[in-house]
């Protein structure tokens, strides 16, 4: 079942943050990963929400999303996603 990992951003460092951006999609391609969606928010059409930035990314399945974040190539990246932003990151499955 295809899944999808969905990052809400706020972004502390925008010179480090495109540094981070730029070295994502190498992680990405080992495990049939496609970049969906980069974007800044436009407007909040209901509740709250404080992050300006989202990414989707979508997976084949919930194992390649888990093997994707537990990584070496992703987990050396954590430490300048962390210095470039605020991040709340969840995984979704597809049920369509």
């Amino acid at each position: 079942m295809t899944a999808y990992v969905i990052g809400q951003i706020t972004v502390k460092d925008p010179a480090k943050w495109e540094e981070y951006r730029g070295k994502i999609p190498s992680t990405l391609s080992p495990w049939g990963a496609e970049l969906v969606l980069r974007g800044t928010r436009a407007k909040v059409l209901s509740g709250q929400h404080p992050h300006t930035d989202t990414v989707v990314i979508r997976f084949p399945d919930m194992e390649s999303v888990v093997e994707w974040h537990n990584s070496a190539a992703y987990q050396a990246l954590v430490p300048l996603r962390t210095k470039a932003a605020n991040l709340d990151l969840i995984s979704c499955e597809a049920d369509l």
